[in-house]
């Protein structure tokens, strides 16, 4: 029987407990129903609704948070990055954000080979400060990228190096803790001396030394025999390494333990040689069970890792821009991939070992091809899929029939895999459920997450009954319950069976000696509720039924396209990727994809979903978006932000009204027009400081921001009096060229330089310049505009245009929106259906023309030797992605093209004009972008196919950047004889 909570009301905070918390607390607390609702949940199957959410400051914080709660008998939670798959960071009491403001890397010792760091700090973060000594974080788990090391430290996570590396146990030298009363501790191995001083103090962390090593003594017998014999284990309280350790270590003895009885908030860690080389074997089977068989072959030419992905995974990625390039290395379509790699310094001793792999295969018949990945770019592909695999495996999931991750996480000895996976396999047949298999061979750990849909109570009985099996299963071939994703709400229920009543009974007496009153997030690892209680899905209401204006055609409509969010937290990724630009920025929850995907879960489950979507308080947690599209391309389970906020802001404007300065953005193109027609004395307004802060007060443009440059010969003048004709023979056709509201009257030179390029390609251009897209309007929630600006344009392109002629531009928003979001406005309208399927990019016509000779770039152009930086429109990214712009590029003889991974530049349209926003417009792009581009020399050459993302590199770093086509034609100029662009082309 499922028990569904019902969220706490204000009235459940004991009296005066928020009042204290808010005195005492440097950071900040929040008790409002958003922030509990979206503190709610984390990546597993769970949801339990806090009482509030303190995010520290510092450890002081930590401990006042504690005390204050153990006062007023109040549960907390300490939290990362929420990626737990098994409930840990669910809690109905006080949740402790980390991630928010303490992840500082205090110190790095080379030396030493040891890091002290705040436990909120990611894991990739580390990685980068100790990548310059040569050094690493040894347990790499898949979530590097917004994965924190306090969370590592609950689970005692792993990860595909764990042959070589072991656990998080392995590498955690002392640990700076609060304990269940607030008293703060420093827990470090310690002799026999320091446990009888430290054991003589009357306070908590005496009665730790006082009462342990009589509890290891009294039950002996029980932590000799009652653990499962498997190593890779992520379960129970670990009395086993407490008894088996040279010195008494209570640093490591809490590893694992989920916050259950001590809040770390410092950790001093090892850290672990980084292999210069990682070299790889990627063998195609056709069956999942034959790539699981060649398993212990593979082990004995000693890898680091051996790793599983099945069809599942691949065909997933391949349906995703962001993951797609694996799919072009691959050999046919095999069931499963089993990827080996030898890491070290020598890299012909590397090869050698690869090449005996092999042979092997090839002996004994594993797989029909062999795949050698031996640079980093060559792997790139592979390794982003691979640390994706959660993510892609989600992205299958259909309304509420996810897969889900409660038998996920166990291992066996890797000689007993095959078998044991074989049986598995049984298990789910007998119970008819589908799941995908992926994961780490070479310890024996394989992901394995069944659909299940939580809103069926047979189906809840279903998974239970799979779960015991698997248990069972688990022990007859002498594995554990979990191997790195810990216990937590999903398995604790078992422990009692899994370790004896003797055992057992022991770490109920650890938890109670750590925590006599029962506050340190309870109900994991001991005295568990349930597996089947607090489930997610079986919590939501009913949705109810109400009339979008975008097409969201999926299950529950606009609120299923919301939950699709399975709270892995991709959306919080700090190095790589664009994003999400504003987490990144603020490192508040509310700001992340996912944030904001929870809260408009909460909204539309309200009994007046349209009234919701009016409040303010959901408002402010959309404000910070971008609209960037980002998350539509990186977020694996594709949930498309930029479109719900449209949705959300137009039900807004419904009840609120449109403001003024939306009305103006929504209007772009009508403003430029004027803008152009008046030039150049509409430009002096924006040279003022004085009207520049008049603007700012009246209508909310930041002062700070220059305003573009109108041009009185704009493109569409331009085209008219000279444009049209070219000397070029016509031998290709006819191409329409969008003159988009930004190229057409404040770049027309952009526009200049595509029109003139295409004409020596051999194409006859037209120009497309009968109105505006709509795009701007839409992203201001506009879009009863928006949508009439879509039907006209379609009609004109269809009607007044050759059929099926290429339409192409050159600024990525407005381009690429004839293609997704007037689909979403009008999707039965033909016309608009019609046009989508015409769009093109002209870098891959360019990009023709060249192979075939049509156009010829010189080889002595002034570019010849230099570097290019490119920076990718998120839009193009998000849609296309930005392939055939760096191909482009690349086909100037003499360059180097760099393709940065920058992240978003932070402009994102109106966004970086409006004052409430420019501060965090220019964070964004000071993050990765900026930094990047000063790195640079004068000599390098900027490239950048936004308006927005060029006005923000010259706003931020005084470096101009060019289009891409723009070098392209002055590679073609010079070719030519001609002069060159009067510009300086280093600008």
């Amino acid at each position: 029987m499922t028990i569904v909570q019902t969220p706490p009301e204000a009235t459940d905070i004991p009296a005066g407990f928020a009042e204290k918390l808010e005195k005492a607390v440097q950071g900040e607390v929040a008790f409002d129903d958003y922030s509990r609702h979206l503190f709610s949940r984390d990546a597993s199957m769970y949801t339990i609704y806090p009482l509030g959410v303190v995010y520290p400051l510092n450890a002081d914080d930590v401990a006042a948070t504690v005390r204050i709660a153990a006062e007023h008998g109040v549960q907390v939670t300490p939290r990362g990055a929420a990626t737990s798959l098994a409930g840990q960071t669910v809690g109905a009491g006080i949740i402790l954000d980390f991630s928010r403001h303490m992840h500082r890397i205090l110190d790095i010792d080379p030396e030493a080979r040891t890091a002290r760091v705040e436990v909120g700090v990611v894991q990739d973060e580390l990685n980068q400060a100790a990548a310059p000594f040569g050094l690493m974080f040894g347990p790499d788990t898949s979530t590097s990228n917004r994965a924190t090391i306090g969370g590592m430290l609950g689970n005692n996570s792993a990860g595909s190096g764990s042959l070589r590396y072991g656990m998080t146990i392995d590498h955690i030298r002392a640990l700076d803790v609060v304990l269940a009363d607030g008293s703060t501790a420093r827990f470090e191995p310690v002799d026999e001396k320091e446990i009888h001083r430290r054991a003589a103090a009357p306070t908590l962390e005496g009665s730790l030394y006082r009462e342990l090593p009589q509890l290891l003594e009294d039950n002996a017998e029980a932590i000799a025999t009652g653990f499962p014999p498997f190593w890779r284990r992520a379960s129970g309280y670990r009395l086993d390494r407490l008894a088996d350790e040279t010195a008494f270590d209570l640093a490591k003895f809490i590893v694992g333990s989920e916050g259950t009885l001590a809040i770390a908030t410092h950790a001093e860690v090892d850290l672990v040689p980084k292999p210069r080389h990682t070299v790889y074997a990627v063998g195609h089977f056709e069956t999942t069970q034959q790539a699981i068989e060649a398993t212990q072959d593979s082990l004995s030419c000693e890898p680091a890792q051996v790793e599983l992905m099945d069809k599942t995974i691949l065909d997933l990625s391949r349906q995703k821009i962001e993951y797609a390039d694996l799919g072009s290395t691959l050999v046919g379509d095999p069931a499963a991939l089993l990827f080996v790699s030898f890491a070290g310094d020598d890299l012909d001793a590397l090869m050698t070992r690869l090449d005996a792999l092999i042979a092997v295969w090839e002996e004994k018949g594993h797989g029909y091809h062999t795949l050698r990945l031996v640079t980093a770019e060559q792997q790139k592909s592979l390794l982003k899929v691979r640390k994706s695999s959660l993510g892609l495996l989600m992205a299958a999931s259909d309304g509420s029939n996810r897969p889900l991750a409660f038998v996920e996480d166990t291992a066996v000895p890797p000689e007993r895999l095959a078998a044991y996976t074989a049986r598995f396999a049984e298990i789910l047949d007998d119970h008819k459920m589908k799941a995908g298999f992926y994961g780490h061979c070479s310890v024996g750990c394989l992901h394995i997450r069944p659909f299940v849909d939580l809103s069926k109570p047979d189906e809840i009985v279903r998974m239970r009954s799979v779960a015991e099996k698997i248990k069972d299963l688990v022990k007859e071939f002498g594995g554990v319950n979990s191997s790195e994703h810990g216990d937590g709400l999903a398995r604790s229920e078992f422990n009692r069976e899994i370790f004896g009543d003797d055992l057992y009974e022991a770490m109920r007496h650890v938890k109670r000696i750590f925590d006599p009153n029962n506050i340190m997030n309870p109900g994991k690892i001991v005295d568990a509720p349930k597996m089947t209680e607090n489930l997610r899905d079986a919590q939501l209401p009913e949705a109810v039924g109400f009339r979008t204006k975008l097409d969201f055609s999926v299950v529950d409509g606009m609120r299923g396209a919301a939950d699709r969010c399975m709270n892995i937290g991709l959306c919080r990724k700090s190095t790589t990727g664009a994003m999400c630009p504003s987490y990144i920025a603020t490192r508040e929850e509310e700001d992340s994809t996912r944030g904001r995907a929870n809260a408009l879960v909460k909204a539309l489950s309200e009994p007046d979903p349209k009234a919701a979507l009016a409040g303010e308080r959901l408002h402010e947690v959309l404000d910070l978006c971008l609209m960037c599209k980002a998350c539509k391309a990186e977020c694996p389970l594709g949930v498309d932000m930029a479109k719900l906020k449209s949705e959300t802001l137009y039900h807004y404007n419904e009840e609120h009204g449109t403001p003024v300065r939306s009305q103006i953005f929504g209007n772009i193109r009508f403003l430029n027009r004027i803008g152009s027609t008046f030039a150049p004395l509409s430009n002096i307004p924006g040279k003022i400081p004085v009207l520049r802060k008049v603007m700012e007060r009246t209508i909310g443009i930041a002062h700070q921001r220059p305003l573009p440059t109108f041009r009185f010969m704009n493109l569409i003048r331009w085209y008219r009096k000279n444009g049209a004709t070219s000397t070029t023979p016509v031998t290709q056709g006819t191409v329409n060229f969008m003159a988009d509201s930004f190229t057409s009257f404040s770049e027309p030179h952009i526009g200049q330089a595509a029109i003139r390029l295409l004409q020596d390609s051999g194409w006859d251009v037209q120009l497309a310049s009968s109105g505006c897209c709509g795009r701007s309007a839409l992203s201001k929630g506009m879009i009863d505009e928006a949508t009439a600006k879509a039907k006209a344009m379609a009609k004109d392109l269809t009607e007044n245009t050759v059929l099926n002629s290429p339409i192409v531009g050159c600024e990525p928003s407005c381009l690429y929106t004839l293609r997704d979001e007037h689909t979403t406005m009008l999707p039965d309208d033909p016309n608009v259906k019609l046009v989508a399927a015409r769009v093109q990019q002209v870098e891959e016509l360019l990009a023709v023309a060249i192979d075939e000779g049509r156009l010829v770039l010189s080889p002595d152009s002034w570019l010849a030797g230099r570097k290019i930086l490119y920076q990718g429109h998120c839009h193009q990214k998000a849609e296309v992605g930005t392939a055939a712009t760096v191909a482009l590029l690349k086909k100037i003889p003499g360059v180097q093209v760099l393709d940065l991974d920058a992240g978003c530049c932070g402009m994102a349209g109106s966004f970086g004009y409006e004052k409430e926003h420019y501060d965090i417009s220019m964070k964004v792009g000071s993050d990765r972008l900026f930094p990047a581009i000063e790195a640079e020399d004068e000599m390098t050459v900027i490239a950048a196919t936004g308006t927005s993302c060029r006005e923000q590199i010259f706003h931020g770093t005084e470096r101009s950047a060019w289009h891409p086509l723009e070098l392209i034609q002055e590679a073609l100029v010079a070719s030519n004889g001609k002069e060159r662009n009067a510009d300086n082309p280093v600008r």
